[in-house]
């Protein structure tokens, strides 16, 4: 036997030790692998029953399901490369190591996914809530984990990211079920605020929409330089907001026509003197 018939039997005899030691070990973690994949499908089929039976949010339950899933074939794949001699540490730190570099690149993607998770759960606001957030105000359309979609009163959708609003103000004009309307309407100085007063109230409760508790309110705002302002103060369904906007805005300016009040607009006196030399 030569020296290179000597080196190839050296081999073969490594590897069928090796095969001998490790076989049964890879044969064992391949079972415990395709054992646990189909025990954390049945886990999560029933994880998903529960949320169905707890009426969790439909938007939310793919997350925390897929979420637990994969942590739980991270733990699974960790156990098996255990099994068949790789080390828990560096595998783990490798883990880590990618996690890490995964974070930093998605930092603001992840910080829109958490925000998210919180609106989900904590429920600010809803599909359907009227809200003013971000410097937009619309209606909710749609909340993903990632953004949440609203539909301004000029019919743009306007996509906001999920992290900023849970991290900033956000007012919910649909949380109660009323809303006041903030409305000013100027009169001239020489006219009789009692009058206008009287005129405005039968405007907003003549109005369909104008809820009758809380009661409407006409009050003096502000002796402004060219008028005397009103506010004009109605409730109504939050879902009936623009109608009573526009449409007690327009019976107001109307209504005081039809009585001679003068609704004034911006003026200035002009005073002209001669210069004699």
């Amino acid at each position: 036997m030569d020296l290179q018939d000597l080196e190839l039997q050296t081999y073969w005899d490594k590897a069928v030790d090796l095969t001998m030691e490790r076989g049964p070990k890879i044969i064992l973690a391949i079972l415990v692998l395709i054992i646990g994949l189909r025990l954390i499908k049945f886990a999560i089929k029933v994880l998903n029953r529960g949320f169905e039976a707890r009426n969790l949010d439909p938007t939310l339950r793919p997350f925390i399901s897929n979420l637990i899933s994969w942590g739980l074939k991270v733990l699974l794949l960790v156990s098996v490369a255990g099994m068949i001699g790789i080390a828990n540490t560096s595998f783990v730190a490798i883990i880590g190591a990618a996690g890490l570099a995964i974070g930093f690149a998605l930092q603001g993607t992840l910080a829109n996914f958490a925000g998210g998770v919180l609106i989900l759960v904590f429920k600010p606001f809803k599909v359907g809530d009227l809200i003013d957030a971000q410097g937009y105000l619309g209606t909710v359309e749609e909340i993903e984990i990632f953004v949440t979609k609203i539909l301004t009163p000029d019919n743009r959708l306007v996509i906001l990211p999920n992290g900023a609003l849970s991290n900033g103000s956000v007012k919910n004009l649909t949380a109660k079920n009323e809303i006041r309307v903030d409305l000013t309407v100027g009169i001239a100085y020489d006219e009789d605020i009692k009058t206008a007063r009287k005129l405005l109230l039968e405007v907003m409760e003549n109005h369909p929409k104008v809820l009758k508790e809380p009661a409407p309110l006409v009050a003096l705002a502000e002796l402004a330089d060219s008028s005397v302002n009103l506010a004009v103060r109605p409730w109504c369904d939050p879902n009936d907001y623009w109608d009573v906007y526009f449409e007690v805005l327009e019976g107001a300016k109307d209504t005081l026509d039809k009585a001679g009040i003068t609704i004034p607009f911006p003026q200035r006196d002009v005073h002209l003197f001669q210069h004699q030399d």
